[in-house]
């Protein structure tokens, strides 16, 4: 099997001076960096007192699942003969709480609206949403359902 890996550097920003002294003393400001990209600012949810201008790692997870999802269809429809000339995702998680303060995920609702070229493309762009979350990399690595709603409409004029 050929292997690909990803690496990601995290560096946690947060320290107020008095590090983790207690649930409250410490931000959960972080930055991620990879060789040659921008800065990632990152926190936890502002549920978990994290600072809601910056990415969490939960919508991390659903932009992930989007984009996975979006690059495996325009390659499906590329080679299907679909020419896609827009897409949009209107992405959204549930996350589910336990009493022992852990959560877990339990779905991911992909809401593609995808554009394209002529109204006979429509059938087959249409055929391809199902084979891409089915090849889609981070889908197929989660252990919760990654729904779809997609809506396919030819471009006018």
């Amino acid at each position: 099997m050929n292997e690909h890996r990803y690496e990601a550097f995290l560096r946690w920003t947060g320290d107020r001076g008095e590090g983790t002294a207690d649930y409250r003393s410490y931000g959960r400001e972080h930055v991620i960096t990879a060789p040659g990209k921008a800065d990632l600012e990152g926190s936890s949810d502002r549920a978990f007192r994290g600072d809601a201008s910056r990415w969490n790692p939960e919508e991390l997870l659903v932009a992930a699942l989007s984009s996975c999802h979006m690059l495996m269809y325009l390659h499906l429809c590329a080679d299907a003969g679909a020419t896609v000339v827009g897409y949009e995702d209107d992405a959204s998680g549930v996350m589910a709480m336990g009493s022992d303060g852990s959560g877990e995920f339990r779905e991911v609702v992909l809401r593609p609206r995808v554009t394209v070229l002529a109204e006979d493309m429509v059938p087959v762009a249409s055929a391809q949403h199902e084979r891409a979350h089915s090849l889609c990399f981070i889908a197929r690595s989660v252990n919760f359902p990654v729904r779809h709603e997609p809506v396919v409409e030819a471009a006018s004029g």
